[in-house]
Parts: structure tokens; sequence; C-alpha cells
């Protein structure tokens, strides 16, 4: 089924009635903050108009979440905004690029991400796999930020023309937060049983997917949304990219530890106009924020890179200032 925006807020809207049955749905949309709002975090992020910009790969790179190699010493921009994650590894291409006709107003350079191997070096697994590519919020800033300041991120994103993307159905690009919540496990021995409180990190955001539907007698290719995650931490449909190019995305996150999903086709700052969703993914309250970060995705045989990504002007913000949380 094809969904345009606006049907898609229509449908978002009747589905917030069953995903939190007890809220009232005026009282939810009061405490929703739009992603952009309050006072810009100027430690982190980065708007890639410095020349002399530049990653250093340290390759091989991190596969940890495949083999449980991490390859040390890990990779990292000259500038300390940006860093290669330990479970994955960087996009092979990490590089300063001009900006794309259509950007921000003044931006003359923007990031340029795409990989090939995706997964173990020189072993290709003909299975998708995912780069990451981190902002380093958490290290930046001193600490984790609790989500009682009301953080958001920001960033605009470009999409070039569907006959330029990997020719493959599925999950192609991600823009994403790494945060923190508190479980209660229960264990048993022997006779006994106990309960214990332990962290436990997750990672919420918007991927960008392709697929094809039928126009007329011809298998078209299109972009979606999908979005992480639902209660039970399955991806829930979101709407339809109908233009390629710039888009702007956000995330936020509001006291009561709801993720909130914005996104918008162009570089104009987010409104509440640009909602598309409200989520508490795997039914986790979130507590703190660590970082933000994006996923190239690609097939990982050896042969096709993926789609190129170009970023612009990652921004990190805060409703309310105050000390961060002591965690490092």
């Amino acid at each position: 089924m094809r969904y345009s925006l606006q049907n898609y807020l229509a449908w978002a809207t009747l589905s917030l009635l069953f995903a939190f049955p007890k809220a009232s749905l005026g009282q939810m949309a009061t405490h929703i903050v739009v992603p952009g709002t309050g006072v810009h975090m100027t430690q982190v992020g980065d708007d890639f108009e410095d020349e002399s910009w530049s990653f250093v790969p340290n390759n091989p790179k991190s596969t940890e979440d495949i083999d449980e190699n991490q390859r040390p010493p890990l990779g990292k921009s000259t500038n300390g905004r940006w860093y290669e994650g330990a479970k994955r590894g960087h996009p092979d291409i990490v590089k300063r690029v001009a900006t794309p006709e259509g950007g921000l107003p003044g931006s003359e350079g923007a990031l340029l991400l795409k990989s090939l191997q995706t997964g173990i070096p020189n072993r290709p697994s003909h299975k998708m796999h995912q780069d990451d590519f981190i902002c380093n919020v958490q290290y930046r800033l001193g600490g984790t930020v609790p989500v009682s300041q009301s953080p958001s991120m920001t960033t605009r994103v470009y999409l070039p023309p569907m006959e330029d993307w990997e020719r493959r159905n599925g999950p192609h690009f991600a823009f994403r937060a790494a945060v923190e919540t508190t479980i209660t496990e229960s264990k048993k021995q022997f006779m006994f049983a106990s309960k214990e409180q332990k962290e436990e990190i997750y990672w919420p955001g918007l991927f960008i997917l392709r697929g094809v539907k039928k126009v007329g007698n011809q298998n078209v290719p299109y972009a979606y949304f999908r979005i992480r995650a639902d209660r039970s931490g399955g991806d829930f449909l979101g709407p339809e990219l109908e233009t390629m190019g710039w888009w702007t995305l956000g995330i936020s996150f509001t006291p009561d530890g709801l993720v909130h999903y914005f996104a918008k086709p162009g570089t104009e700052e987010l409104t509440r106009d640009d909602y598309l969703a409200t989520a508490m993914p795997y039914g986790y309250r979130c507590e703190e924020v660590r970082s933000f970060f994006y996923n190239v995705v690609n097939s990982d045989n050896g042969r096709d890179w993926s789609t190129d990504w170009i970023i612009d002007d990652p921004k990190f913000y805060v409703l309310k200032t105050q000390r961060v949380a002591s965690r490092p």
C-alpha cells in the first residue's frame, strides 16, 4: 500500500489510540517536543565547513557484532566529534564533499557516507550488514543526557535519485539514537529468587528503505520510512518519501520516557506539522541519551556499493540546561 505523508499522518493519529490507550491524544501532543527546540549544544554535531575535515579510519574496522572482534584502535574524525562504534565498523568512505544543490543556505560542505564491506573485512557474507557513524555526544558533554532535559537531534540527509540507489529492497540508511533505561531482572539460584536492576541500552530511530510497487505494468522503486520501535520491539511502517533530494529528520525525547519522530522534505527547521509518531520502544521508558548515529546498509556481497548518503548539519539540543548525568 502506498502511504502519502498526509494519509500517513491520519493513520498515525488513529494508531496512537491503540499504542497509548490510557493517554489523551490532546494531552500527549502538548508534551511532544519538536526536535531542534531549546538550546543548541555546540560542543557536539558538525557543519562540515572546515575544508581540512578528515576521518582517520584505523582499518581494519570493528566487527564485534558479527565475530566479537573490535580491531582497535577505532576510527575517529580529527576534530574529535565522530568515531567508529565498537559493535560495527565505520563506513568505508567518510569524506567531506561539496553540498549538493538545494542544501542549507550558505552550506559549502557536507559529508559522504558509503560502504562496500559492511561485514567482516575481505569476507563477503552476501547478507545485509551495516556500518555505524557515531556522533560524540556523551564524552564531549561529560556524560549522558537525562530525558528530563528533553534532548533532541536533527539532521539533513540528501537522497539521490532512485536509479542511483543500490538495487536491493530493504533498509539502506538510518538516523538513530543510543539511549539507556533501567530494567529489573529476576534471578533464581537453587531455592532462592532475587531481582536485580541493570542498565539496558537500545537504539530507536528512523530507517529509510527501498521498495517496489506496481505502476501500470511496471515495477517502480520507491523509498519509505520504517520506525524503530513499538512496545514489542518491532519496527512499524512510516510514510513514503515522495520526493528525493534533501530531507530534514529529527528525534526527540521527553521526561515521560517517550520517543518522538519527525521528518520533512527540504532543509527548513522542523515544526509540529512534521510529526510522524510517538513510541515507547520495547516497552522501555527512556532515561538517558548517549549519542546519535547513522547506519549505512548494503548487501555485503563484495561487489555492490551502498547508496551514496550525504548528511549535513547534525545538531543536538536540550530544552532545559542542567548538569548532564555523571555516568561516563
